[in-house]
């Protein structure tokens, strides 16, 4: 009998032998064992690919196909077997085991509006009360948008003022506040008066830190129309911090700088932490900044397409995260972006 008859003959009798024996294997873990007896790398029909070498190279191929065909035939028998194990399986189960379709499921976790869509919310209510409409601009602007149009001329020292995100497109930019959009919303609305709230996302090019972030919320209100004076702006602003933050908030002005508002100041509120005497959270001073605001400046207006000398207005911008911050006492500005569900379900 040459190698090659012998080789195939093996075959036969491997195929049939695991045949038989697979019948017997009535559940998974049986299965599984005659697997790996037959299917595994030290079964029979395996190690007849190792013979291979000692068949001639003409009768090779031959055996070759014939133990291809074995293995193929136990994998697809091995496959029946599973399947009908499993469906029995799940019959046995379903018919000995009871469901009560009337108990309660689990209980779904529901999601929670996050802190400082919270706080966004809050103030779109109160300035929505007060009369102002939300006016949305984009995130993506020009150089002439974002600096020129806002009497921030090229070069000019008080754009060290924001640290820009510069787009590969000259004279394109992420935009670093808000304000832009009073540009827009003045040439939009012109010559209509203007009281509008303009929300969104700035970006700057900052060191993150506990105090700082490359990205955050900002809500600019503008005002513009006839006879608008810096009483209108301390009066909404003072209205603004009471329906906020309670009836008897005690609010303060202070001077400051911004290149397009004249003049400009900068508005705290009482610490509402401490009541005004002097914590950690307002650094001891008894009042907590929210704000920055002035008198729209002429140049501005002028540029919005209103003439300065017929037409006035105020501008205020805030930052959502830092009212909140200050209100539940937050200690890091990053955790509002760090998507951590401990913190988030604090609120």
């Amino acid at each position: 009998m040459t190698e090659e008859n012998g080789l195939l003959r093996q075959l036969e009798t491997i195929q049939a032998e695991a045949l038989q024996a697979l019948e017997t294997a009535g559940d998974e873990s049986s299965l599984q064992v005659w697997r790996t007896a037959h299917l595994g790398r030290s079964a029979p029909v395996m190690r007849i690919f190792s013979r291979l070498s000692e068949v001639s190279k003409e009768e090779r191929p031959l055996v070759g196909q014939q133990a291809n065909q074995v293995k193929q035939a136990l994998e697809a028998a091995f496959e029946i077997s599973s399947k009908a194990v499993k469906g029995a399986a799940l019959q046995q189960s379903l018919s000995s085991e009871k469901l009560d379709v009337t108990l309660p499921g689990r209980p779904a976790p529901y999601g929670r509006l996050h802190p400082a869509t919270q706080t966004l919310r809050e103030i779109y209510a109160v300035l929505g009360d007060m009369g102002f409409q939300v006016y949305r601009a984009r995130d993506v602007e020009t150089d002439e948008y974002n600096f020129e149009l806002l009497n921030i001329p090229a070069h000019h020292p008080a754009r060290d003022m924001w640290d820009t995100f510069h787009m590969t497109t000259p004279g394109v930019l992420l935009r670093t506040h808000t304000s832009p959009g009073q540009i827009r919303a003045m040439r939009q609305y012109h010559p209509d008066p203007i009281r509008v709230i303009l929300p969104g996302m700035c970006y700057r090019y900052e060191q993150v830190s506990a105090r700082s972030e490359i990205q955050f919320n900002q809500v600019e209100m503008l005002v513009v129309g006839r006879n608008i004076t810096f009483g209108d702006l301390k009066g909404t602003l003072t209205d603004f911090a009471r329906r906020m933050f309670g009836e008897n908030a005690r609010t303060r002005l202070r001077p400051s700088y911004f290149p397009f508002t004249e003049p400009s100041a900068e508005m705290d509120v009482e610490c509402f932490v401490c009541g005004g005497k002097g914590c950690q959270i307002c650094k001891g001073s008894g009042w907590l900044e929210i704000l920055g605001c002035g008198m729209v400046h002429p140049t501005v207006l002028k540029n919005g397409g209103y003439d300065p000398t017929v037409y006035s207005g105020f501008a205020a911008g805030m930052g959502p995260e830092r009212v909140a911050i200050l209100r539940h006492k937050i200690e890091d500005i990053r955790y509002f972006w760090g998507n951590d569900v401990r913190f988030l379900e604090q609120f």
